[in-house]
Parts: C-alpha cells; sequence; structure tokens
C-alpha cells in the first residue's frame, strides 16, 4: 500500500502542510514513521481522512482547494469493481468526483484506494489519471 508524507497528504487534502501536521498530531490521522523517520500517512487512512475532510469543507463558500485547467488532484477513496464497469471515487480537497470507468481501464491503471490520481474534467466527462 502507497503511503504519504505529510506535504503530499496536504497538497492532495488542499491545506498547508502545517494544518495536515496539526491533524496528525491531534490524531485525526494516524501516522508511522519510515526508515528515515519520515511520517507518513498510510493510502487507506488518508483515503478515508480525505472523505471525512471534503465533508466538513464541502460546505463552505471559501475553501481553500481550486483547481486549474480542470484537473483535480487527489487521492482515490473507493473502487467498484463490477463485471463490466466500476466507479471511481476522487476526493480532491472539498471536491468529490465519481468517474464511471470500464473495468478493464480501472485493471490497467492499477487503481485502489488510497493511491494518487487526477480527475479531469471536460464538458460532462471525467477523466482519472494515474499519478
Amino acid at each position: 500500500m502507497q503511503s504519504y508524507t505529510i506535504g503530499q497528504a496536504a497538497r492532495l487534502l488542499g491545506v498547508s502542510p502545517d494544518t495536515a501536521r496539526r491533524w496528525a498530531d491531534a490524531g485525526r490521522v494516524a501516522t508511522h514513521r519510515d526508515e528515515n523517520g519520515r511520517r507518513l500517512i498510510d493510502g487507506r487512512d488518508l483515503a478515508a481522512f480525505s472523505i471525512e475532510v471534503g465533508q466538513v469543507a464541502g460546505g463552505e463558500d471559501d475553501a481553500p482547494y481550486s483547481s486549474a485547467r480542470n484537473a483535480f488532484p487527489g487521492i482515490v477513496t473507493a473502487v467498484k469493481l463490477g463485471d463490466v464497469a466500476a466507479p471511481v471515487e476522487i476526493q480532491a480537497g472539498p471536491h468529490r468526483l465519481v468517474s464511471l470507468l470500464t473495468r478493464e481501464a480501472v485493471e490497467e491503471l492499477g487503481l485502489e484506494v488510497g493511491m494518487r490520481a487526477t480527475a479531469r474534467v471536460k464538458s460532462t466527462s471525467v477523466h482519472i489519471d494515474r499519478v
């Protein structure tokens, strides 16, 4: 499973590294240390926490997260593989995006909960790029 540094988690959550560090210090999201002593957050833990943060921030008009050129970098929070199709959810700061992909596309991209991905929006379609 992929893990994220505090800085990477902050970018995915749309907050400053200081805010992400305070949340970790307060126990809102679990961390562990790597062999170099850096604090890391497990991808699945970050995915669950990003949903919580997104629900709180979703009601705010002045959310600090913005998208450039319709790209929403975030973290995969759900993948539901069906026989043919697979809805994929990404939490990008306060934004929750859902895209319906083919099962084959999800498998080729290797998408799973906790990994970074970017949702790209063009008109009514959402495309997912693995980061």
